[in-house]
């Protein structure tokens, strides 16, 4: 789709005329107080976009009457039109007509979303088209995928679609229950995901105060986990928090600080484009204060594989990717230096990357982890993990688990041969970088004015990181293979997935569904992580 097919201009008191770009798979936070024009600037946007645009309005009713299907498909249609030609006029800004239709039909929506997929599975089948069954399956469930957004946000809810097409909810496991019986905050997550789940492609989804009965903690890593999932939509988030900008980094940001009226309409915006949400400026940041938040820093960026897993991990914390390592580094010593934002407790966690055990203890005071893996791949491909996956599906598919197993792992050494010298040159690439940084003259040393010389055999370097691999490959060591190399960039992952009959997209969910439902495997993660954990409970 072009990026033309958004519009989103603003006539501003300051900056004159600025066109918002819009473009599918990113996000832009409206920011501002109350009383700066956000509700009517939001109005024009979905009035200039009407066609392909779905507002999820920020007076939107979060409760219903019913767990299940109480209009028809023709009603749900014509609803539906009068709705749109409702939301066009001026009074939605404070008024909706509809408001008890809107939460029937988001879980008329959802029913037969589900139910679509399900019949599209059992025609193929009828068909004996077994591929295209496995290929529909594949596709992610959506009550699947709004339980593992549910869990992402640290909601502990599980939703079932059970008799009669009706909706169910379970906390922690207890008896199920009508959705309806949710709290405030667990029906509103539940609407917001299957508003935009089931929204039509290639829409403009504009989204007002998401944090309206729910905590910053829920609705952060909810909005990242549907921005993830919804790539070719654009989204536009109204919003009084700043830190929902702060928390994605990768989002725009119109900053609005005021609005000129003439008459009953708004003329202008005091307003800023604001293209990385570090360059909040500071008055505004000061909103941030009394909010005591545990955050935890981790490499990757705000789609990576890196934030879903952590959020189930440490359901506690706030996860923020930091791009490398050095960034994860300097944000967490930023914080803890800062005396002003000591109510603030930062983490963080990178790859080893064969630093020294001086090292990693060094980092470990500042309260940062180095992990001994290369990647997050290596958390959801190691093998006691995928031993696990394969024990899942066995049982759903009435297949042999060791069988499942034995066809995922058995290709992982000839996948990984081929890649040797270029896996092996790119980890002591990191091990170089990271002794040459660590040897840079501080300004203590330069003022000695003396000679400053570094130098490395790398013949030699790269010739004992081949033995090593050559000695993992002879002894089988898998995991370490895994943890050790940047296997994504080879064909092993997805040898893996596809053993167990799964893409690895599927095969990353299943893990996070995984960790969602077994405790166990929850647990087993934390003792992996067990130094982070450790350094957590420390501070508690």
């Amino acid at each position: 789709m072009p990026e033309s097919k958004y519009s989103f201009l603003i006539p501003t008191s300051n900056n004159g005329q600025i066109n918002i770009p819009l473009t599918e798979g990113k996000a832009l936070f409206v920011l501002g107080a109350n009383g700066v024009g956000k509700s009517t600037l939001m109005h024009n946007l979905f009035q200039r976009n009407y066609s392909h645009a779905k507002r999820i309005q920020a007076h939107r009713q979060t409760w219903f009457s019913s767990n299940s299907m109480d209009m028809t498909s023709s009603t749900k249609v014509q609803t539906e039109q009068y709705m749109k030609q409702s939301d066009n006029q001026i009074q939605s800004r404070w008024k909706d007509d509809y408001s008890g239709q809107r939460s029937s039909i988001s879980i008329f929506d959802l029913i037969n979303s589900e139910n679509i997929r399900a019949r599209s599975i059992a025609n193929a089948v009828d068909e004996k088209n077994i591929d295209l069954a496995k290929s529909f399956s594949n596709i992610q469930a959506p009550i699947q995928s709004i339980n593992e957004l549910l869990a992402i946000a640290n909601i502990p809810i599980k939703i079932i679609l059970g008799k009669d097409d009706k909706l169910f909810a379970s906390k922690n496991d207890s008896p199920f229950y009508s959705i309806a019986e949710l709290s405030d905050g667990e029906r509103n997550a539940l609407l917001i995901c299957t508003d935009v789940l089931t929204t039509e492609p290639n829409q403009l989804i504009i989204l007002d105060e998401p944090e309206k009965h729910l905590h910053r903690s829920i609705i952060s890593p909810l909005l990242s986990s549907l921005f993830q999932k919804r790539k070719d939509c654009v989204f536009v988030i109204s919003t009084h928090d700043v830190f929902l900008p702060i928390d994605h980094s990768e989002s725009s940001i119109l900053l609005l600080r005021n609005c000129q009226w003439n008459g009953s309409n708004i003329i202008s915006w005091d307003a800023d484009l604001i293209l990385e949400a570090d360059q909040i400026p500071n008055h505004v940041k000061r909103d941030i204060l009394g909010a005591k938040r545990n955050i935890l820093f981790v490499e990757g960026e705000n789609e990576s594989l890196d934030r879903q897993i952590y959020q189930l991990i440490f359901p506690d914390l706030t996860i923020i990717p930091q791009g490398n390592c050095s960034q994860v580094e300097k944000a967490v010593e930023g914080i803890r230096e800062t005396e002003n934002l000591h109510w603030i407790n930062a983490y963080g966690l990178i790859d080893a990357d064969d630093r020294t055990s001086v090292q990693i203890n060094n980092l470990s005071d500042k309260g940062i982890i180095a992990l001994n893996c290369y990647s997050v791949e290596s958390l959801y491909y190691n093998l006691e993990v995928v031993k696990k996956i394969a024990k899942r599906y066995a049982e759903i598919n009435g297949a042999d688990e060791n069988q499942l197993y034995t066809n995922a792992i058995s290709g992982i050494i000839r996948n990984i041969l081929p890649h040797k010298e270029r896996l092996c040159s790119r980890l002591c690439e990191k091990w170089i970088r990271n002794n040459i940084m660590t040897a840079l003259p501080k300004h203590k040393d330069i003022a000695k004015r003396n000679k400053f010389k570094y130098e490395c055999d790398l013949g030699d370097i790269i010739q004992k990181e081949e033995a090593l691999f050559d000695r993992l490959i002879q002894e089988d060591r898998l995991n370490d293979l895994i943890c050790r190399y940047p296997i994504r960039e080879t064909p092993v992952l997805t040898g893996i997935a596809t053993g167990l009959g799964l893409t690895r997209e599927n095969y990353e969910s299943s893990v996070r569904k995984l960790i969602i439902d077994n405790a166990d495997t929850k647990e087993y993660y934390r003792i992996l992580l067990k130094p982070l954990a450790d350094l957590i409970n420390k501070d508690k």
